[in-house]
């Protein structure tokens, strides 16, 4: 398989119809689009460490979640941080693919990974179709945030308690601010997502809406967990997880 029919075959389950407009994602860098794949890292981010560990194993291609090339490029010069990642790509023959709101919003993605750990009966789309809400037997916000935190190793989950039983839940992988309102209207008592910020998680009673908080990394690397163990290789490809975050806790 080659890099151009590895991007294909993951946009065929990924459509590139389901980014957001605001999104750059796809075949985000590539010196050889028919080079043959052997091996691919799976990441969340293409990070400096990222890079280097795919040198190291000798991977033909980063699959990441969060594109390489987010904003536009006035120059790629080693002295510019993505520049200075690009060139060691091209230089190591690296290809880089990256799937954002497209697996967020399509099936199997981010969000329906993130029902199936947390045992989130019956989802559907909600929000334009990026996140999910589903059911979960009764539960208080403290009981459920435990439940969370246990089942994505998050070093801790911020939650604000409106007092309301859980038992609908909306879940939005990475920041899902912007969704609470659509939360409330799909009929949510429960909203979990990565960044919600501390002053909006406080106002959760005056929203009326039980909102948890358990870290952008935490809901988010279950995808390239996925691709790792269980979609790449139905393509008979040799993939691994590499774990890019950053944040440490103490």
């Amino acid at each position: 398989m080659t890099v151009r029919e590895l991007y294909a075959a993951l946009a065929a389950r990924y459509p590139a119809t389901l980014s957001e407009e605001w999104d750059n994602d796809g075949l985000m860098c590539s010196a050889d689009p028919d080079r043959q794949v052997r091996r691919v890292l799976c990441a969340l981010d293409v990070t400096e460490a990222t890079v280097a560990e795919a040198i190291r194993i000798r991977a033909d291609v980063i699959l990441s979640h969060h594109p390489l090339i987010f904003h536009p490029l006035s120059a790629v010069v080693p002295d510019a941080a993505v520049g200075r990642l690009v060139i060691r790509l091209l230089d190591a023959k690296i290809s880089v693919l990256s799937f954002h709101t497209r697996a967020d919003a399509a099936d199997g993605g981010v969000n329906d990974l993130l029902c199936d750990a947390l045992g989130i009966e019956a989802p559907v789309p909600f929000g334009e179709g990026l996140g999910r809400i589903g059911t979960v037997g009764c539960t208080t916000a403290a009981e459920f945030a435990t439940r969370v935190k246990a089942a994505l190793g998050a070093p801790f989950v911020l939650f604000g308690d409106a007092a309301r039983p859980v038992l609908r839940v909306a879940v939005v992988g990475g920041s899902g601010k912007s969704e609470i309102s659509a939360a409330i209207a799909a009929g949510a008592d429960t909203l979990l997502s990565g960044r919600l910020s501390y002053e909006t998680v406080n106002e959760a009673k005056g929203l009326g809406i039980n909102l948890l908080e358990a870290g952008h990394f935490y809901t988010e690397a279950l995808l390239p967990k996925h691709w790792a163990s269980v979609l790449l290789p139905t393509l008979s490809v040799d993939a691994v997880y590499f774990d890019s975050c950053a944040v440490g806790t103490v």
